[in-house]
């Protein structure tokens, strides 16, 4: 039987399939091929830096967690695809009720959103009613609806400092990102115990090594990552800051203490400069989220396709994690941190 036979036979089988077992022909340019249904279904494809490579290249806006949802507010486009994680695709739904948004893989999760379940979250606010709720943007649709302000590594330092000296502040999921924002501004905020599993499995022996064979090199952070790192690195910054100092700084040689993504377009940004991704604790010398790395090309392919799988969300749920990403939308803009500014 010839190729495209094969194929055919195989198209007829797919409604007793999942999509992810969807067939795809293999003669296709699926580079082409997603270009084509972006086109003819009015789509727009929004990526974080740190998906693969080839997904960064075909996308129409690449960004951190402030640019995503600052693009996923203003778009047109009658379908949002959203190359990321559940919780990225989530904030978009809740910008965008009247948009379909899909997600190449639903599986595609968050360790830091994984560990604070909203309803362990609650009891635990239940326990400081005095305090507001500064959530950051790395977690679930039902955290967001319990918080008063939602913030990104960008902005997270520009919203503490908006407050009160003396209003009292829970802070959440991320305790490294929240003990930086205390060392930085001061503040003696309340933590949620919630980490990054790829920002805690850099190995603080094996940096510093490094930092010895590569004496000229500089040490860049994000600051989700631990405490003993971030004391030795020489700048800390969220991934857009990140990929702007490496871009501008005069070091040609930098190590990259975040998810391994970021470097494809740092060396598009500076191909001239040499980069370093930070060693882990793990023997596989690899800093890759596994969630993030569940989208592929062919998923993105067969989720334009198919239009699945789809991001739904009650109404009364979305418009209660809305309130806070208005908030934060605010902020940023009165302080001029929306993109390009």
């Amino acid at each position: 039987m010839e190729t495209a036979d094969k194929y055919n036979e195989l198209v007829a089988q797919v409604p007793a399939k999942g999509y992810l077992d969807m067939p795809i022909d293999p003669r296709l340019d699926l580079f082409e091929e997603i270009k084509r249904l972006k086109k003819e279904k009015n789509a727009v494809l929004l990526a974080h830096y740190y998906q693969e490579s080839e997904i960064q290249d075909i996308a129409d806006f690449i960004g951190d967690s402030l640019a995503l949802a600052e693009a996923a507010a203003k778009t047109d486009a009658d379908m949002i695809v959203f190359a990321g994680v559940h919780f990225m695709a989530e904030t978009a739904k809740i910008l965008n009720p009247g948009k379909k948004v899909v997600l190449p893989d639903l599986n595609a999760g968050c360790s830091l959103s994984d560990s604070c379940p909203p309803e362990l979250f609650a009891e635990f606010k239940a326990k400081h009613p005095d305090h507001i709720v500064i959530t950051y943007i790395n977690c679930s649709a039902g955290m967001k609806a319990l918080s008063d302000i939602i913030c990104t590594s960008s902005n997270a330092k520009m919203i503490v400092d908006s407050l009160p000296a003396d209003q009292k502040i829970i802070f959440a999921p991320d305790k490294n990102l929240g003990g930086y924002i205390n060392k930085v501004t001061g503040r003696n905020m309340l933590l949620w115990d919630g980490a990054c599993m790829v920002h805690e499995i850099f190995s603080l022996e094996k940096i510093t090594r490094l930092k010895e064979q590569h004496p000229e090199a500089k040490l860049i952070a994000h600051p989700e990552c631990e405490e003993p790192l971030l004391k030795i690195a020489d700048f800390i910054g969220s991934t857009s800051q990140l990929l702007s100092y490496v871009e501008k700084d005069e070091a040609d040689t930098f190590i990259v203490a975040t998810e391994s993504g970021i470097l494809h377009q740092m060396q598009k940004n500076a191909p001239h400069k040499t980069l370093i991704a930070a060693p882990p604790e793990n023997n596989c010398a690899c800093n890759d989220c596994p969630y993030m790395k569940l989208n592929t090309l062919e998923k993105l392919y067969l989720c334009l396709k198919y239009e699945m799988p789809e991001i739904l969300m009650e109404e009364s749920l979305r418009l209660a994690a809305k309130k806070p990403m208005d908030k934060m939308m605010e902020l940023s803009a009165q302080f001029g941190l929306i993109q390009g500014k």
